[in-house]
């Protein structure tokens, strides 16, 4: 005769049968997840503007680097290098570490036509990302290229990327290098 063996099973929230151990791990795992984040709470609540600044600082180029990861990397590549010929280098470019209207401009509406990056012409054009992207993206993804592969530029706010896609709402067609040099 064959034996009988009962397990204990229980409904997942998400509407799966488990082992009851399974299912007790994933509670206890969440439950530390949600502790970690009061205690994070917490402790921001009674940290200095200083310390908050850092964390939130931290947390924006996570942000940016996964950002970049998935709209920038194709074009610009893990190591922002670009593709010489094609696509402009980020690291080392003068128009990422330099005033962060004309990059915020860039991505928000494109850039067409030939511009120079680091002593080199490229004649392309770099889609909008403005109609992808909310303020905290661009601004977090600008934050980490801006402070990727030697780049030494402030970080980029949201705010800061708000206010130019207001200033900049009515247009409708990517800048040209000559209209961003204009940009003061």
């Amino acid at each position: 005769m064959a034996a009988l063996t009962l397990a204990l099973v229980a409904l997942t929230s998400a509407g799966v049968l488990q082992p009851v151990s399974v299912v007790q791990a994933q509670s206890k795992t969440s439950a530390k997840t949600s502790a970690k984040k009061v205690a994070t709470k917490a402790t921001s609540k009674s940290a200095s503007p200083a310390a908050k600044a850092t964390v939130a600082a931290k947390e924006q180029l996570t942000d940016g680097k996964q950002v970049y990861s998935t709209t920038c990397v194709a074009c610009h590549q893990v190591t922002g290098e670009g593709t010489p010929g094609v696509f402009p280098p980020l690291a080392g470019s003068e128009w990422v570490s330099g005033d962060e209207a004309k990059v915020v401009r860039i991505l928000l509406h494109g850039v067409t036509g030939p511009i120079e990056v680091a002593g080199e012409t490229f004649n392309g054009m770099m889609p909008p990302w403005g109609g992808t992207l909310k303020d905290a993206d661009i601004a977090a993804v600008l934050t980490y290229v801006r402070g990727a592969w030697g780049n030494k530029a402030a970080p980029v706010t949201a705010a800061k990327v708000a206010s130019i896609r207001a200033a900049t709402s009515s247009r409708t067609t990517p800048w040209t290098a000559p209209e961003l040099a204009a940009v003061k």
